[in-house]
């Protein structure tokens, strides 16, 4: 007979599975929205006294990093152990469906007999099954069980260093009302203020805040931890401190860099339920850690198993596996806006690639727009002051690789891409990035509105790739997808993928037509067949090449018939595509100005669409319609 686990480690531990004091608890302490601002992590600022004397007990990694700059793509990763872009969650604000064996790994627990609460924030972007929390809700505890010798994993995650705590008068005052005069920071001392952003009193301020919200963060971190030693629980349990991803000002959440992927993280694990080797309190390491380690890690160090198609490793508890090469990352449509990035990360050097080459960094999002920074960045570009540093992220297109040595460019403004010197190593991370887009199935590389239909056939979106020729599509894809970028030279075999049976090829075979945008006779014939694709994404792809080659004539009725018939988000794909277009859309500005009704049953997809479509009719017409 087979004996579990967490039996063998808890005998291992000197005990049974019968003794609940040697069943360890597990304690997650999250925050939202903060990079490693920390004093114990070296920031000179910080004022942190609490997590400053958790890391005395803890060892403390430097080398953590999030799957995504933003919540709810990286979150269902963190609760799955598996990438985004795998499940099919990548896209910021979807709702996925996953297969019946994926499931959120506290349910293993839940097997073993642990009590778990979630205090209080999910956002995976999936429904979240029954077996996974006993209790998830503002007011979830660990004292919240019958028994009080049942073990508990218990997450708490503290909303109010979110970025809204940022932008928002109201909610920032609120957050850190109960702090001291010693407590605040003066915003002109500030050495840490980032040179990409403008020198401005108010940007400033912003960048107070976020200290200052940290600081009332810390003081909630440590209540917590005075509650599991008022509780008697505190040598039994061992305590994870980790954020989400990084700051919430520009160029950080939502983006790839480590302004918006390295995070701060702390492991506690009393000396009794230590694995020889790990744990000394006041250790520091390198390792590199993905934030889809941290399930897998858990499952560990508490004797279970893992499963066989969690992509996360243990970094922690028995037989741990070989240190991480690299980490990965990626961005995806962000809110109303799509920009398909990826990176690849070792300990050094950074390796982003760029699928959208022609899309500048600061595309215009809602959200982000409302804050106090972007508003200065905005201003001053438009004036013409903006610092170099600033001014690139309003450059009209991107590099389609980036390459930053992290160690000499910490903020990462140099790239190396181009540089002789660094060619091997380049070399090494490209190969590296597409070895990961196909081992992980990269679900990101598919249009939209294609994973939307492939989920209702198939049920989920986890094995689009999976079943039957899903290895040679995921291939075809991954290849047409780089081509696409790839300059004039790649357009016959640009044209030939135009003829692909999937329509996921075809999409980057006629996006990567309209990237080299030079009129083409032979290619323009193609797109034009490509206008009556059994795709619509495909028309829109197809219209945008021909609108970047000059004929509008063909592109507009397209595009037009796409926003007012296309189902869920190809009429945001049109309708981004009419925005790009600027003045050859106006012919289209009736079409547009009915696409601003609301739509029942698409308020997501609807109210995105509205978004840009507004902003396109804005820029059109010289206005200042509200964009919300």
């Amino acid at each position: 007979m087979r004996i579990p686990h967490i039996i063998i480690t808890l005998l291992i531990l000197g005990g049974s599975f019968t003794q609940a004091a040697k069943r360890p608890n597990i304690l997650w302490i999250s925050a939202e929205d903060i990079n490693a601002h920390l004093g114990c992590f070296g920031d000179p600022h910080a004022i942190t006294p609490n997590l400053d004397s958790f890391a005395k007990e803890s060892v403390r990694y430097t080398r953590t990093f999030t799957t995504a700059g933003v919540c709810a793509p990286c979150r269902s990763g963190i609760i799955t152990g598996m990438y985004q872009t795998t499940l099919g969650t990548h896209h910021m604000r979807c709702q996925a469906t996953l297969p019946d064996f994926v499931r959120p790994f506290p349910a293993h627990l839940h097997e073993v007999g642990y009590y778990c609460s979630n205090n209080s924030k999910q956002d995976y972007q999936f429904k979240t099954p029954k077996d996974v929390w006993d209790e998830s809700n503002s007011k979830a505890h660990w004292r919240k069980r019958k028994d009080k010798n049942q073990p508990f994993f218990s997450v708490f995650n503290f909303t109010g260093c979110h970025e809204s705590g940022i932008a928002s008068e109201g909610k920032y005052k609120k957050v850190t009302a109960d702090l001291k005069p010693s407590q605040r920071q003066d915003a002109k001392k500030l050495t840490t203020f980032p040179p990409y952003y403008p020198e401005t009193p108010t940007a400033r301020e912003d960048w107070k805040r976020n200290y200052e919200l940290i600081t009332a963060m810390d003081a909630w971190a440590g209540n917590l931890i005075q509650q599991l030693k008022d509780d008697g629980l505190y040598e039994n349990t061992i305590i994870f401190f980790w954020t989400d991803h990084g700051v919430g000002l520009p160029r950080a959440k939502r983006w790839l860099y480590d302004s918006g992927t390295h995070i701060p993280l702390m492991v506690r694990i009393p000396k009794s339920l230590r694995v020889e080797g790990q744990g000394v309190e006041a250790t520091v390491t390198d390792q590199l850690v993905s934030s889809i380690d941290f399930g897998p890690t858990v499952l560990n160090l508490l004797g279970l198993d893992i499963p066989r198609h969690v992509q996360g490793r243990p970094f922690l508890g028995a037989n741990v596996p070989a240190e991480r090469d690299y980490v990965y990352g990626a961005r995806d449509r962000m809110d109303e806006r799509y920009d398909i990035i990826r990176m690849v990360r070792d300990k050094r050097f950074k390796y982003i690639r760029n699928y959208e080459p022609l899309k500048t960094y600061y595309q215009y999002m809602n959200t982000p727009e409302k804050g106090a920074t972007m508003g200065n960045l905005r201003r001053l570009h438009e004036a013409g002051k903006l610092q170099p540093a600033a001014e690139r992220y309003f450059a009209p297109t991107k590099a389609v690789e980036e390459f930053y040595d992290t160690e000499n460019d910490p903020h990462e403004l140099k790239n190396l891409a181009d540089h002789p010197k660094y060619a091997r190593h380049l070399k090494r991370f490209r190969s590296a990035h597409l070895a990961w887009v196909r081992e992980t199935k990269d679900l990101g590389l598919i249009a939209e509105p294609i994973i939307i239909e492939r989920e209702k056939e198939i049920g989920n979106r986890y094995e689009i790739l999976r079943r039957g020729d899903g290895d040679a599509v995921s291939r075809r894809v991954a290849n047409t997808a780089v081509l696409a970028s790839s300059g004039p030279f790649a357009k016959e075999d640009l044209i030939a993928a135009l003829a692909d049976p999937d329509s996921a090829v075809r999409y980057w075979a006629a996006t990567g037509l309209g990237n080299i945008g030079k009129p083409n006779p032979s290619a323009k014939r193609k797109l034009k067949e490509a206008l009556n694709d059994d795709s619509v994404v495909v028309q829109v792809a197809a219209a945008r090449a021909l609108a970047r080659m000059g004929d509008t004539k063909s592109a507009i009725p397209v595009l037009t018939r796409a926003l007012d018939k296309g189902a869920q988000w190809e009429r945001l794909h049109a309708a981004i595509v009419l925005d790009e277009m600027d003045e050859q859309a106006r012919p289209a500005s009736k079409e547009m100005h009915a696409a601003l009704k609301p739509r029942k049953g698409l308020y997501a997809n609807g109210k995105y669409t509205v978004r840009v479509i507004n902003r396109a009719l804005n820029q059109l017409e010289g206005t200042s319609r509200s964009v919300r």
